[in-house]
């Protein structure tokens, strides 16, 4: 498990759901990552956090009925200015789906859609420093960019948020690019041309680390959710995706004998 005080600019550093069936919410991944949800908060529109051992894993709120979409994990980029950065994306040729706005004092919010089409919130930190842990059961251990307009997409976030990335392969087959902070991997993007069903969009997706990928897929499934894809062994772990019970998809990873220690 890394705990850490603040994500690297630029970095996902916050993670929230949005859905039609909070209460539902709360038992369903209270039940298969042990979380604690806190009280909704009436000030932030319901808005509430999920706990991992203490410390604040992600967040959640009910899916305003403006909002069109299905139910929806997003991933927040740190940045230093909200404002500015939204300006910056926009200019570039992301759409500002919400303003620039400050949230009391915990940070200053705004949600993008990056010129591929993906959905992606930018997070300003004061009080809320986001993520209180990575890499560990239970707590985000991986975020990734599926779009179908790879070499865009990596130019817009160097751009716009500073990324060092790394190819990691660049293959017809396979072509992935990581976002790099030093020596450490903090981000994916990957060329999903070949494989996103027509009409789907590009999207970031959320992978949360399990002991066993197999066995939380099926627990996913008791608790009323859904198995998306099973689990299959990878260089990078063994990886399934399922959908909770209203539908929001996510990733599960467990490590396996292909994985590097991280």
């Amino acid at each position: 498990m890394t705990k850490r005080a603040e994500a690297p600019i630029g970095a996902p550093c916050w993670i929230d759901l949005m859905t039609s069936d909070t209460a539902g919410a709360r038992q369903f991944y209270g039940s298969l990552f042990g979380w604690e949800a806190q009280e909704p908060n009436p000030e932030y529109g319901g808005y509430f956090s999920f706990l991992r051992d203490g410390g604040e894993i992600a967040g959640c709120m009910t899916t305003p009925a403006e909002v069109p979409g299905p139910d929806v994990w997003s991933v927040y980029l740190a940045v230093e200015d909200a404002r500015k950065s939204a300006a910056a994306a926009a200019a570039r040729g992301a759409t500002v789906v919400a303003e620039a706005m400050d949230v009391g004092d915990l940070g200053t919010m705004a949600v993008l859609v990056d010129p591929g089409g993906a959905g992606f919130g930018l997070w300003q930190r004061k009080e809320h420093r986001g993520l209180a842990s990575v890499y560990a059961e239970g707590a985000p251990s991986w975020f990734e960019l599926h779009t179908r307009n790879y070499e865009p997409a990596l130019e817009f976030y160097r751009e716009v948020f500073g990324w060092t990335t790394q190819a990691v392969s660049d293959t017809p087959e396979f072509r992935y690019t990581v976002l790099m902070d030093g020596e450490e991997q903090l981000a994916g993007v990957m060329d999903a041309s070949s494989f996103l069903p027509a009409g789907a969009p590009a999207k970031w997706s959320i992978y949360f680390g399990v002991g066993d990928a197999d066995v939380a897929l099926a627990k996913a499934a008791e608790l009323g959710g859904a198995v998306v894809l099973e689990a299959e062994d990878t260089p990078y772990g063994r990886l399934a995706t399922a959908a909770d019970p209203t539908g929001a998809e996510f990733k599960l990873v467990a490590p396996n004998d292909q994985m590097p220690a991280r």
